[in-house]
């Protein structure tokens, strides 16, 4: 059996793909003979959970969604709970990286960490009065400084390798997205969801979920749904998730005459309601340039929801013309023309939905599970003590 500690600044109740990751893989590594224990931040609102070990934390000004871990409980918490481990892994690149490096040091352990997220295309929205090149500049420091200082880096998609060696990253890239367990696969009930929300039957109904940032580049999702609609004039827009970007957003709707064409729908329960958001819609849309992965793409495609997103950073390592999507132009006329030319067609949607599901099945959690397995023990094996 091997003992694996993670560290995380963020883990549920607080919904986002770090903490998907986190607990598909959990779910998962027990199956393959790794037992693993996990330090997160306290919500005060969390079930308690034996194998979770909670760090008090203070709200973060101006995110009332996340929580900054008090940095010297976190860093105690992290080196007793990494004792009797065999490998830490660090899940985020904020205090838990510097909590879990420090503790892996100090035990001799090997330490590995996953990069979920590409900085230097986040830090513009959230510090826009700074220079951008700078702020690139900035990113990519940190980030190589942090992961040289690793023993190994785990990516969820061939682009961030990429980008991770341009940045001078010379500590080994291991590629490894996160998988879907097989409560994904479970059919969503997509006409009681139409039901409840008032949607007709026939109505087509694109579905946007994710964090409501502006990095998702969902006011491109907007404007393409407009200019779709001259052609689907009955087309509804279903965003689900929260974030900073709402308001904007939801401005932007009543600016374009969408007012009541664009639903925003805030969390939905990830275990019922969103299975059956993903069944009740025609078709999952998708335009981040940022994800270093794109795992609602394969959700949306589990549910025979068939796809139709750009093909950048890591949504290209999941996109294959064919199985469940359609690869769009990158712009909102170009988008509009190929998300109505599936809507258009409903023999085709149907197909390329079935076409979604078979495809989503060979991204399974356990197969990916093996792999992070595989790795955990050869650092537990080869690292000097």
């Amino acid at each position: 059996m091997t003992h694996v500690l993670m560290v995380s600044d963020v883990y549920f109740p607080r919904i986002n793909g770090v903490s998907t990751s986190i607990e598909t893989f959990r779910g998962a590594l027990a199956a393959q003979g790794v037992e693993s224990r996990l330090v997160a931040p306290s919500y005060g609102n969390e079930i308690a959970a034996p194998d979770i070990i909670r760090v008090p934390a203070r709200r973060v000004l101006g995110d009332p969604e996340d929580r900054l871990a008090h940095y010297g409980k976190l860093r105690r918490a992290t080196l007793k709970a990494a004792a009797d481990c065999d490998v830490v892994h660090i899940q985020t690149p904020f205090a838990a990286h510097y909590a879990g490096l420090h503790a892996a040091r100090a035990l001799r352990k090997p330490v590995v960490a996953t990069y979920h997220t590409l900085f230097e295309e986040y830090l513009q929205h959230y510090i826009p009065w700074l220079p951008a090149a700078g702020l690139r500049g900035l990113a990519r420091r940190f980030s190589r400084g942090q992961c040289n200082a690793l023993d190994a880096v785990i990516v969820p998609s061939t682009a961030m390798r990429e980008r991770l060696g341009e940045y001078g990253v010379t500590q080994p890239l291991h590629v490894l997205p996160t998988g879907l367990p097989a409560s994904a696969f479970t059919p969503g009930d997509g006409d009681a969801f139409r039901a409840r929300h008032g949607i007709p039957a026939g109505q087509p109904v694109a579905l946007f979920v994710g964090r409501v940032a502006h990095e998702k580049n969902i006011d491109f999702l907007l404007r393409a749904v407009s200019i779709a609609r001259r052609s689907l004039p009955g087309l509804l827009f279903l965003i689900t998730g929260e974030g900073p970007a709402r308001a904007d957003l939801e401005q932007q709707a009543i600016d374009l005459g969408l007012r009541d064409q664009v639903r925003f729908l805030g969390y939905l329960d990830r275990k019922q309601e969103l299975p059956a958001a993903y069944a009740a819609a025609d078709a999952f849309i998708f335009a981040s340039r940022t994800e270093t992965q794109g795992l609602v793409l394969l959700e949306a495609m589990a549910q025979r929801c068939p796809v139709v997103a750009l093909a950048i950073m890591g949504t290209a390592d999941i996109l294959q013309p064919g199985r469940g999507c359609r690869i769009a132009p990158d712009d909102p006329a170009g988008f509009a023309q190929t998300l109505v030319e599936l809507l258009a067609d409903p023999v085709t949607c149907l197909q390329l939905g079935d076409a979604a599901r078979a495809y989503a099945q060979e991204w399974s959690d356990q197969a990916l599970a093996t792999r992070l397995a595989d790795l955990y023990r050869g650092l537990e094996f080869s690292k000097p003590r």
